[in-house]
């Protein structure tokens, strides 16, 4: 029972810009550090990119789903000190959930940031790095 709440939870807040109410005890386990929220982190990421979550594959057991996900992006503003390149990139990562009383009460991410960087810098120097 916990996928569709991970899902629902995906749709609303990463691609939607609306994050759903969460657990009361919420607690972000992957927000940077200065970022106060999950609402914060996605605001911030927002202005970096034009962006979306695609759910590749899900593992649910008990209290836990863990997604395995590719985060497509256009990259509009400043990211890491890389102007705007309006290019489209993607990385691939997973989030981990938690969920109590039917609401998401903890939350894990893994992407892998250093793909996006690379891709952006390769294009902001002048060549395109490979994508795939």
């Amino acid at each position: 029972m916990t996928y569709p709440i991970v899902s629902r939870f995906i749709q609303q807040a990463w691609n939607r810009g609306g994050i759903p109410e969460l657990h009361p005890s919420f607690v972000d386990h992957s927000l940077p550090p200065g970022v106060a929220t999950t609402r914060d982190w996605i605001a911030l990421t927002s202005l970096s990119f034009e962006h979306q979550t695609i759910i590749e594959d899900h593992v649910a057991e008990g209290d836990k789903c863990v997604v395995r996900i590719t985060f497509r992006v256009r990259h509009i503003g400043e990211w890491r000190g890389i102007p705007a390149t309006f290019l489209e990139a993607e990385t691939r990562g997973y989030r981990m959930f938690r969920v109590q009383d039917g609401k998401i009460i903890e939350h894990w991410a893994l992407l892998d940031g250093q793909a996006l960087e690379n891709q952006l810098r390769g294009a902001a120097s002048g060549c395109a790095a490979p994508r795939g």
